[in-house]
């Protein structure tokens, strides 16, 4: 990435838009802070934008999720073959569901930003919705938020040794069994594991998130067993994931390796393992960052397919579970959260661009 010049007319538009002389004066001084304040004046209307329409989607899906909160309590509500209109109409006001769309969606944000309150969960009535998430939310985070680390440390550390070993036997076998496996679905390798470890071998457990016999706990062997058992779904992820970030990594590295740079260093005497570390991936390294912290964002949706194949509890088995009994509020609670997330990780590294390449002063 070039310098790039300091934007003036960027600059001189977000001064003008000040609400008073002095702070246009104070922002035309500090072209960083106008850029700041726009970029996160952009990003709460992003953020305002995706909420209204996951809001407006999901709404405007057919079904009747009170009555199927009053089939799941099986209490005697059924009277003629219809619920009573006093206990349906207690319901839709306690999920939001009365009025017109509109009203509820004004109460949604209401609750939503005022108070965090997502209302009462379906699926686990009467607990809100929040709190299921919560429940589930670090089983998600620690499989594949650690998953997804693994996989970009492995997958940069050899994509970056192929290119620099290009046109050897080791970089083309990589690069060839990157370019197969990179776009298979990590369900589809999951199935593998499962086949090869679990039923095959027997050496790893093929479902769920801990022994059953042990309860939740900060003990060795609660955490031996989460380990254990997160193992075959962690892995799928990180082999699949790794062989994406190879590749990537490979095609950023080649382009680099003819700079003159690289020839000087070469010339200076300096270790081939040394040119490589600290000049060519440099070059390499923003891009590779930059993607990998909008990867993140996604973590919070989870991996719908590997948990259900593996019987996780993290968000996706909450989600397609929520979605199967029209729970509305989880169903929007953890969109939202997917939303929060990958919207403030690309805020974040747009802020944070210059701490990982010092040649970037100013953004237009």
């Amino acid at each position: 990435m070039t310098a790039t010049a300091p934007p003036a007319e960027a600059v001189a538009a977000t001064a003008e838009s000040a609400p008073c002389p002095r702070l246009r004066s104070w922002l035309s001084r500090h072209p960083l802070a106008a850029y700041a304040l726009r970029r996160f004046g952009l990003y709460l209307v992003e953020l305002w934008g995706a909420l209204t329409v996951a809001f407006f989607f999901f709404r405007l899906i057919p079904g009747d999720p009170i009555r199927t909160l009053l089939q799941t309590l099986q209490q005697n509500y059924i009277y003629n073959q219809q619920a009573s209109t006093e206990v349906i109409a207690r319901y839709q006001h306690e999920f939001g569901l009365d009025g017109n769309i509109f009203v509820q969606y004004l109460k949604y944000m209401e609750k939503l930003i005022l108070h965090g309150d997502l209302g009462p969960s379906l699926i686990n009535y009467p607990t809100p919705a929040q709190n299921v998430i919560l429940q589930s939310l670090p089983w998600t985070i620690g499989l594949l938020g650690i998953s997804a680390v693994l996989a970009w440390i492995l997958g940069v550390i050899v994509g970056a040794v192929a290119g620099w070993r290009r046109g050897t036997a080791g970089s083309a076998i990589i690069t060839n069994l990157s370019i197969a496996l990179s776009h298979v679905p990590f369900f589809f390798v999951a199935l593998i594991l499962v086949y090869i470890f679990a039923y095959s071998l027997g050496m790893l457990p093929a479902r769920s998130a801990y022994d059953a016999s042990l309860s939740p706990g900060f003990n060795l062997a609660f955490i031996g067993s989460v380990l254990k058992y997160g193992l075959l779904p962690g892995l799928s992820i990180v082999v699949i994931g790794a062989f994406g970030w190879i590749l990537s990594t490979r095609m950023l590295m080649v382009p680099v390796l003819g700079e003159d740079y690289l020839t000087y260093a070469e010339a200076k005497g300096l270790k081939p393992w040394r040119i490589l570390t600290r000049y060519a991936l440099r070059n390499c390294y923003l891009p590779q960052v930059t993607a990998f912290g909008i990867s993140l964002g996604f973590i919070f949706n989870g991996n719908v397919l590997v948990e259900q194949l593996f019987n996780y509890p993290g968000l996706g088995t909450t989600l397609v579970t929520a979605i199967q009994q029209l729970d509305f509020n989880t169903i929007l609670g953890v969109t939202d959260m997917a939303i929060f997330s990958v919207l403030s990780a690309v805020l974040l590294l747009d802020l944070l661009l210059p701490l990982l390449d010092p040649r970037v002063k100013y953004w237009k």
